[in-house]
């Protein structure tokens, strides 16, 4: 067992050579050409290759269209200064269904509404190619011409969810472009079902959840959740997340996957109290709500003199624990400004409490909060826009580093231009090593990014001069082994002391306290091979290495019994029968008493016997 985060390490080492990104925050990475009105950005990273692919709206000769950039690990653009636009169809004068995913054969997939108000998916290869042609695949049968969402599937495909304002439509479609069924969601009562989220869960399920409410600007919510296979069968019961509450038809929810199949769902509203907070809802593999209060937990306690909203989540990859960021302002005035932390458990325990203070007020408003997990579960960043103190719609962008238990990392300003921009409206996440974030800059129109932001390199130190011997402990009368080594700089949590029986095949991992220099093991009579790791809270070290350069020591614990009648003829080992180890391989000078020598017979085998030397 070798360490399990120091590829972070390596891996900056490596892009430093090879990379495009310009690590200055006065001028950050140019990606593309845009209109300076162009938003709507949206991002999804290939977890093999690292390439990162950047989908933004802006009006041209066909409407309100889509363009696409690649952009590679080391920060290059790929599709030239302009991107790839999709001219093969027509747009509204406002944009309708848009969305953007990779899938995992590696190609990027877009789907929009058009001005003739059918939805539509376009598929672009990573040398640019239209898979699927530039009119791309007709979905959902004609119907759906608003909000989509997408979700890639696990064999390349990927689901598509699409509504008309009063109904939903959901469809799987096959990495080779093959349509499976749509099917509907609607309410008979003569609700509209709208809004919805789609997670990906087990065998390519995916678990829908989706608001059903009436007409008007305020209305009653409930946000259900259904679970459906590939070809449209539902696979869960409907389960009702949460209950009705008034509010506002415009506050939706959003949904984040717990790594374990379930999901976790939230959103803002006034309903409870008439003061707005974050309620979150989690639901398991199975597609069962494991939080029983149907109101949800809130990420705050109740409040009236502020408000709590523009949340956004992550999950803990080892926890599975929903990390959440959420602004902070005054009810009276909304002129205050702060952003909270909060760790929400899947059965809706408050772990921080009323939360950890990330970023206070100082006069100036915070926007487009975003929270990312470190891949290998040490931390998480936020990154959060600051607005200018002279003016509320011109920003910078700040990140800051956190680790699990919510302990500041490290603080960075990514970009210190004070300007008016949008910001995309997701990120990537973290994907070997690093993350991104893309704006468009409203003075030249040019999309920028602050190019990589990376998770701490974590000291992972192993220990030094690991050796062993074999002894008898006198107390317990037993043969067995000690072990020592040398400490490293940091002391860790523990060390792991893995040990492997030649004889039984068994191997076992023996836990030793973090400032232990040495250990007794009791093994009894065998063959053994041991190796040394250092634990610390985020990563485990290399093995140990020996004075020799070794990662392991070999030791045979024959017992003071005699094991053989063949005379030893080179001596390698000796020791009383107290079990003390004699530094010496000859008998010369030896005191009287009972001894035990290790060595190589004249038959050339490897034996103990045991002698008595009598002075």
């Amino acid at each position: 067992m070798k360490k399990t985060v120091l590829f972070f390490a390596g891996l900056f080492a490596f892009s430093a050579l090879q990379a495009q990104w310009v690590d200055d925050p006065a001028t950050n990475t140019f990606l593309a050409n845009c209109g300076n009105d162009d938003g709507e950005l949206y991002m999804a990273t290939n977890p093999n290759s690292g390439d990162t692919y950047i989908q933004w709206e802006g009006f041209g000769t066909n409407g309100w269209s889509p363009t696409l950039q690649r952009i590679s690990f080391e920060g290059v653009p790929q599709w030239g200064d302009d991107g790839i636009h999709i001219g093969g169809h027509e747009f509204s004068s406002m944009s309708e269904g848009v969305a953007m995913i990779t899938t995992t054969d590696g190609c990027v997939v877009s789907c929009f509404a058009t001005y003739d108000g059918f939805s539509y998916a376009v598929k672009i290869d990573p040398d640019g190619n239209f898979v699927w042609g530039e009119q791309g695949l007709q979905l959902f049968g004609g119907l759906g011409f608003s909000r989509t969402e997408l979700t890639a599937g696990d064999d390349g495909g990927f689901w598509a969810l699409g509504f008309d304002y009063q109904n939903l439509y959901l469809q799987y479609v096959g990495a080779d472009g093959t349509l499976g069924p749509t099917t509907t969601i609607s309410d008979s009562g003569g609700y509209n079902c709208m809004f919805g989220q789609i997670t990906l869960s087990l065998n390519n399920y995916v678990f829908l959840t989706y608001e059903r409410l009436g007409s008007g600007f305020y209305t009653n919510k409930e946000i259900y959740l259904v679970g459906f296979d590939t070809n449209g069968v539902q696979i869960s019961p409907d389960v009702l997340l949460m209950s009705e509450q008034a509010f506002q038809s415009t506050y939706i929810h959003y949904v984040v996957p717990d790594g374990l199949g379930g999901g976790y769902a939230y959103i803002w509203h006034p309903g409870i109290g008439e003061v707005f907070n974050v309620y979150v809802f989690h639901y398991d593999e199975t597609g069962a709500s494991t939080i029983d209060d149907t109101n949800g937990i809130s990420v705050h306690s109740a409040d009236p003199m502020n408000f709590y909203g523009g949340a956004n989540g992550t999950v803990d990859p080892v926890s599975h624990d929903l990390i959440i960021a959420y602004e902070q302002t005054d009810a009276a005035t909304q002129s205050q400004s702060r952003i909270y932390m909060n760790r929400i458990t899947p059965s809706g325990e408050r772990v921080w409490g009323e939360g950890i203070l990330v970023a206070d007020n100082i006069g100036q408003t915070y926007s487009d909060i975003k929270v990312d997990a470190f891949e290998d579960g040490s931390g998480f960043s936020v990154i959060y826009a600051k607005s200018s103190p002279s003016n509320s719609y011109f920003t910078t962008i700040e990140a800051m580093g956190f680790d699990m238990d919510g302990n500041q990392l490290w603080a960075k300003t990514l970009c210190s231009n004070v300007y008016r921009r949008t910001v995309c409206d997701n990120t990537p996440g973290f994907v070997m090593g690093q993350n991104i974030v893309t704006w468009v800059n409203c003075i030249d129109g040019g999309i920028y990014t602050l190019g990589p932001i990376e998770p701490p390199v974590i000291s992972c130190l192993a220990p030094e001069n690991f050796e062993g011997e074999y002894v008898y402990f006198m107390e317990d009368q037993q043969f067995g082994v000690i072990l020592n080594w040398e400490a490293p700089e940091t002391l860790p949590l523990r060390y792991n002391l893995y040990r492997s029986d030649f004889s039984t095949k068994e191997e076992i991992i023996i836990e030793v306290a973090g400032d232990a220099t040495s250990y007794n093991d009791e093994s009894g009579v065998g063959q053994y091979k041991y190796q040394l790791t250092a634990v610390y809270e985020n990563c485990e070290s290399d093995f140990a290495l020996t004075p020799e350069g070794e990662d392991f020591v070999l030791i045979e614990v024959t017992g003071l019994q005699e094991n053989t009648d063949e005379e030893i003829v080179t001596i390698l080992r000796i020791f009383h029968a107290s079990g003390q180890t004699i530094n010496s391989k000859t008998l010369e000078g030896l005191n009287t008493g009972v001894y035990i020598i290790q060595g190589v017979t004249k038959e050339g085998n490897w034996a103990s016997k045991k002698i008595m030397i009598e002075k």
